[in-house]
């Protein structure tokens, strides 16, 4: 953009970025509230169920209680959890800083802002809120806000620490149109591994719920615990595989878009370059673990630590592969 000072865009997009990670920060203790009263909130809510179907009764019905002290054929209102909304709130504010910090890095390079690690972070985990914060609406999966604001203040701030450098030119093998592309279609990969890796992670903890309340005395008072108003590990499970299936998709694309690349580039389509394996590695895992849910009945406790799994590979991948592996693909833009 003619007549504008790069530095001085960077550095307000810097200030926008630390503004956008303090908001972060008021979101995940929003969050880390609303998971703590949630509990509480539901027993109220059934309680006042019980208490008014007990009125209407005239006090000489009899009914009988659930598992979760609910009576039995009873509509429980929907408790109103507003730590949650407060956190959703706040997380669309940071999202929005964060939004113009990454246009503003784009505007000051000339560029799309994702071609080293510290570009890579701050629009992969821009993309990571936008998705989560898309979903909301179909999928309450206001429960996870403490995980995806928790690792936006993590790995933004520290990818700004660590991985922030000067803006520069292209290397000439980036200066192809498949850098938007190939680029953007592995970050919003990522992002639904991420939502995936999320609802994996609460499934494991609810699946050791659901087992321990197995067995146990029907008369005995449940744990409180946020985990009884969050739905089923079976239908964690479900959103978790549905979401790593999209992902997987577009994580496929990325494969051969970056095949199609290396030939322009390099005039090879594969050249078993690290960043390159570990692209296929995490294709394997993921395939491997979609196929394994689909025709081998791996689901449940295995199902959820293939997709953790994965997730993992996929850090690994951006963090320890980029830094301490050299190749075709070191574009970190750190400094030897």
């Amino acid at each position: 953009m003619p007549g504008t000072d790069p530095i001085l865009l960077d550095e307000i997009s810097l200030l926008l970025v630390w503004t956008a990670v303090a908001i972060y920060v008021l979101a995940f203790i929003a969050y880390a509230i609303d998971l703590a009263r949630r509990s509480d909130l539901a027993v109220k809510a059934k309680d006042a169920v019980v208490a008014r179907e007990l009125v209407t009764a005239g006090g000489g019905g009899v009914l009988t209680a659930d598992r979760g002290g609910v009576a039995s054929g009873s509509s429980v209102a929907k408790p109103r959890y507003v730590w949650a909304r407060i956190g959703t709130a706040l997380t669309a504010m940071g999202f929005a800083f964060h939004l113009v910090a990454t246009v503003l890095r784009g505007i000051a390079a000339e560029r799309v802002p994702w071609s080293n690690m510290y570009e890579f972070a701050l629009t992969g985990l821009l993309i990571i809120v936008g998705v989560y914060l898309a979903v909301l609406p179909k999928f309450d999966l206001r429960f996870l806000g403490s995980l995806i604001t928790g690792m936006a203040i993590v790995m933004l701030g520290g990818a700004t620490l660590a991985y922030h450098v000067d803006v520069v030119p292209l290397a000439d093998p980036l200066k192809s149109v498949w850098l938007v592309i190939h680029v953007f279609v592995a970050i919003l990969a990522t992002a639904l591994f991420a939502l995936a890796f999320g609802l994996s992670v609460v499934q494991l903890m609810q699946s050791r719920r659901e087992r321990k309340l197995v067995g146990a005395p029907v008369d005995a008072t449940p744990r409180r615990s946020f985990l009884r108003t969050l739905p089923s590990s079976d239908d964690l499970e479900s959103l978790a595989y549905r979401f790593a299936i999209v992902g997987f998709i577009f994580w496929t694309f990325t494969l051969i878009a970056g095949a199609i690349w290396a030939n322009d580039a390099w005039g090879r389509f594969w050249g078993f370059d690290t960043k390159e394996v570990w692209t296929f590695v995490i294709w394997v895992l993921y395939a491997g673990y979609i196929h394994a849910r689909a025709t081998r009945g791996w689901r449940g406790t295995r199902s959820a630590w293939l997709s953790i799994i994965g997730f993992t590979a996929v850090l690994f991948n951006f963090t320890i592969v980029n830094v301490f592996f050299k190749g075709l693909h070191a574009y970190s833009g750190l400094t030897e």
